[in-house]
């Protein structure tokens, strides 16, 4: 495999998790209201966006056009849920990776299918 086919590959999906992790940050600060076992439930809540995230991380790992939806209409989402009049960088934080992710994930999905089809056997 060629060093370009490896960094289209591994891009989208090493940058999934990153940003997975970075949503996991802002669930700890649960811990500033709850403390002791009521602060479990609430960690598991605020944690909720990141697991079904993670999930689909799975998926997308062998079926990139699952991970360019998702990640794109997380970013859509995100912007609808949070409203209009918010600060822009808001909007840079969130929607800014997962839209450069899901970008990432369909462009790793076109390289495999070009892939593919110089692979395809001729009849």
């Amino acid at each position: 495999m060629k060093k370009e086919n490896k960094i289209i590959y591994w891009l989208p999906r090493i940058l999934s998790i990153a940003f997975v992790l970075f949503l996991s940050m802002f669930s700890f600060d649960v811990f500033n209201e709850y403390s002791g076992w009521e602060a479990i439930p609430a960690l598991l809540i605020h944690l909720l966006p990141a697991i079904v995230l993670a999930g689909f991380i799975i998926i997308a790992w062998k079926k990139e056009l699952v991970g360019a939806v998702v990640f794109i209409g997380t970013a859509i989402l995100y912007v609808i849920l949070v409203g209009f009049d918010r600060p822009w960088s808001w909007y840079l934080s969130i929607s800014g990776p997962a839209t450069v992710i899901g970008f990432l994930f369909a462009l790793s999905a076109r390289y495999k299918k070009k892939l593919s089809f110089k692979k395809a056997p001729l009849n």
